[in-house]
């Protein structure tokens, strides 16, 4: 057991420092791009002093959707603000996986195979039960900071809350309020989606995080930072892992000092591994599914 787990510590370190998984970026397939994404461009000053991307879906009936703040791994961080900021769309193949939300029932083959026969048939109940009616997504450039910790992460948090939204509000006419407001994220995304959310419980209603780039030494820290959150206001809070992913280890201990301490999340663990492959499939779907159910108050998967 014990060099079990120096071996899982040694590879959650590996991936702490790529952070971008194994697979390369290109496909074979062709990639329908929805041409209602927009760019939103922020000048220097926008965080930390630097200049922002992102990119804004904006579907039929926006003012009455919820709102999803989707965060990006280090592999794109590494490559830009442009880079960073399409990642969802142009690395991850969000589109198509909401084309399929839409137009259900899902498959294995949907999800790349990463998905247990039990997890699909949940998700298609929950698809037969309510249509999948789509969100305004926000994706911005994620930083890469050398510094890791709570206060460093500040300065993007107060561009997501003092500049972004706003902007999201004004440029989609959303009034929709914290409770269909989330945030999430994969790997370095997933921390800080952490990070952001639960500092700022007042403007999310849902805080998740896909594969959080976490280390096990961490897990009091985010789970005291949670608990804070939840004394605050109410919000839905998940973890999602995946079983050969090196950050699993200190998830699930995360999972755990949160049953210590009375605060309620959901923690599941799909098959596969830390890529893109992952981020594809079960990483964006999963997502994509479980904002969009609570943030619009229906019970989730």
């Amino acid at each position: 057991m014990v060099r079990r787990r120096q071996v899982l510590t040694s590879l959650a370190a590996l991936a702490w420092t790529g952070c971008r998984g194994g697979s390369s970026r290109a496909d074979d397939r062709t990639i329908e791009v929805d041409t209602r994404w927009r760019e939103l461009r922020f000048e220097a000053g926008a965080a930390n002093g630097e200049a922002q991307r992102a990119l804004l879906l904006v579907p039929d009936g926006a003012p009455r959707r919820p709102v999803l703040v989707a965060l990006h791994g280090r592999g794109e961080a590494v490559r830009g603000l442009d880079a960073g900021a399409r990642g969802w769309r142009d690395d991850y193949h969000l589109d198509r996986l909401l084309r399929r939300l839409q137009a259900p029932p899902l498959t294995s083959d949907d999800l790349g195979g990463l998905v247990a026969p039990e997890r699909l048939i949940q998700m298609n109940a929950s698809l037969q039960r309510a249509p999948f009616e789509g969100m305004v997504i926000v994706t911005p450039y994620t930083p890469d900071n050398r510094d890791r910790s709570l206060a460093a992460s500040r300065g993007f948090a107060r561009f997501l809350v003092e500049q972004l939204l706003p902007r999201v509000r004004t440029e989609t006419g959303n009034g929709m309020g914290r409770q269909a407001t989330g945030i999430d994220g994969v790997s370095l995304g997933g921390r800080l989606a952490l990070q952001v959310g639960l500092s700022h419980p007042e403007m999310f209603g849902a805080v998740a995080a896909l594969q959080p780039a976490l280390q096990l030494g961490e897990a009091v820290a985010f789970a005291d930072l949670a608990h804070a959150a939840v004394q605050k206001a109410p919000l839905a809070l998940r973890l999602v892992s995946s079983e050969r992913d090196p950050f699993l280890p200190a998830v699930r201990a995360l999972s755990e000092k949160l049953d210590e301490r009375g605060v309620a999340h959901e923690f599941h663990v799909t098959p596969g591994p830390h890529d893109y492959a992952w981020n594809r499939g079960p990483g964006g779907a999963e997502m994509a599914l479980w904002h969009e159910r609570v943030q619009r108050g229906l019970p989730p998967p």
